[in-house]
């Protein structure tokens, strides 16, 4: 793996699936459905996975998992609105790290306030 300045550039299917929460066949699965999602291959067949697909993959999590669609409702989604579904992506996923930093906030009250006396 190349790494520049500590962060790696590509990752292998096994990382990015337990990046975003899915298991290695869902990610091959959506390779085929989604053209979007592009990752680099070896002649072997082995992936490696930049950043732009990582992203890729975090926009059609949100499609399905996330919003309900259908492959095939995500597929024109992607193609007919692309760059709006984009900023909600972006916006779910920056609301769902302010919500985990909310809930650590609380943990840490809730802890320093049960060992005051």
């Amino acid at each position: 793996m190349k790494k520049e300045q500590g962060l790696k550039l590509y990752y292998s299917i096994k990382e990015v699936a337990q990046m975003v929460g899915l298991n290695v066949p869902t990610l091959r699965f959506w390779e085929k459905e989604f053209k979007e999602i592009a990752p680099r291959k070896t002649p072997n067949g082995v992936r490696f996975y930049g950043t732009n697909d990582i992203q890729q993959i975090r926009l059609v999590y949100y499609l399905l998992k996330v919003r309900g669609m259908t492959l095939a409702g995500a597929r024109q989604r992607l193609k007919d609105n692309k760059n709006e579904t984009v900023n909600q992506g972006e916006i779910y996923y920056r609301l769902e790290q302010i919500r985990g930093e909310l809930l650590s906030l609380i943990d840490a009250l809730e802890a320093y306030d049960t060992s005051q006396p």
